[in-house]
């Protein structure tokens, strides 16, 4: 079997891999909850721009949001994005590290500017380490 062969069979093997990944989340989630992970991401950005336009974020903070920005648009970085999965991780890997860093002292901020849902809000503090921080505050 030549080269050729067994990168379209591996890539193959990937994409069946991810498809599958997917499907057990949509039906697993169910509806709503899979609407709030399609948005997810599209919510992030949307609050990495309204982050970088606020006034309560100190400068520093933006410079290294902008930054971080700029390396997640590079085509090329640690692991390429175009191996699924892993070539994600990375990326994901360092936007929680800098989230996590811009969020001390930001998180009324980063709460009042988040556009998606609420459970999507609290999965994004979760997953930077402010689980005790992901309740809504009481009225």
């Amino acid at each position: 079997m030549s080269w050729q062969l067994w990168t379209l069979a591996l890539l193959g093997a990937l994409a069946l891999a991810w498809g599958i990944v997917v499907a057990v989340l949509f039906f697993a989630a169910g509806r709503t909850q899979a609407r709030a992970l399609a948005g997810f991401v599209p919510d992030c950005v949307v609050l990495v721009g309204r982050l970088l336009r606020d006034p309560r974020v100190p400068r520093r903070r933006k410079l290294l949001l902008a930054l971080t920005a700029g390396y997640l648009a590079l085509p090329f970085d640690l692991v390429p994005d175009f191996i699924p999965l892993i070539g994600q991780l990375d990326d994901a890997i360092i936007l929680a590290f800098v989230l996590r860093h811009l969020l001390r002292g930001n998180e009324p901020a980063v709460r009042e500017l988040w556009p998606g849902p609420e459970q999507s809000l609290d999965l994004l503090l979760r997953l930077v380490g402010y689980s005790e921080l992901s309740t809504a505050p009481e009225a």
